[in-house]
């Protein structure tokens, strides 16, 4: 099996997977900046994970119908035409979305059943948030042949600024009305 075979869908996992973890824990993290409740952080957490992933893989199916499109436009045959799979594209960014976006919400679902307050709880997702997204990183590193420690530690940075940000706007939101 050639390379570019073998890892077709690594793009869409790693695309649907960071953008899954981030907004999801960008929503715990602007949530938690506003000092609302746990009831807001799941509600909204839980929102955001079925329709923003949901129009995530609607984006990568139309994209990459539009690829087609100008493939055939363009005359490209039928084999490199059967490598871009709209359905298969659009299934496996939601797929990553769900499972890797549902991280930063786990630390809220088992808090009850382990006694911890809502601190201790926010800092359990950002570990677990943290964690996933060094991980998709790691892959990412595999895949494109970098150092992996380092596209690890990459993707765990841009997934905690943007936590950084959504913090700091629910934080000073709140304050403000």
């Amino acid at each position: 099996m050639n390379t570019v075979k073998k890892y077709r869908w690594v793009p869409d996992f790693v695309y649907g997977g960071i953008d899954g973890s981030v907004t999801t824990f960008a929503v715990v993290a602007g949530v938690k900046g506003a000092n609302l409740s746990v009831a807001i952080i799941l509600i909204l957490g839980f929102a955001n994970l079925l329709a923003d992933g949901f129009a995530m893989a609607v984006g990568k199916y139309s994209s990459d119908k539009a690829t087609l499109q100008h493939m055939a436009e363009d005359g490209a045959s039928a084999l490199q035409m059967a490598e871009v799979d709209p359905v298969k594209g659009g299934a496996i960014t939601f797929l990553a979305f769900i499972t890797i976006g549902l991280i930063p919400l786990l630390g809220y679902i088992i808090a009850p059943f382990l006694g911890f307050d809502d601190n201790q709880t926010f800092v359990v997702a950002s570990i677990f948030t943290l964690f996933a997204l060094f991980l998709i990183g790691v892959i990412k590193g595999k895949v494109v042949k970098v150092n992996k420690l380092f596209a690890g530690l990459e993707t765990m940075f841009i997934g905690g600024l943007a936590a950084l940000i959504a913090y700091y706007v629910g934080y000073f939101v709140e304050r403000l009305i």
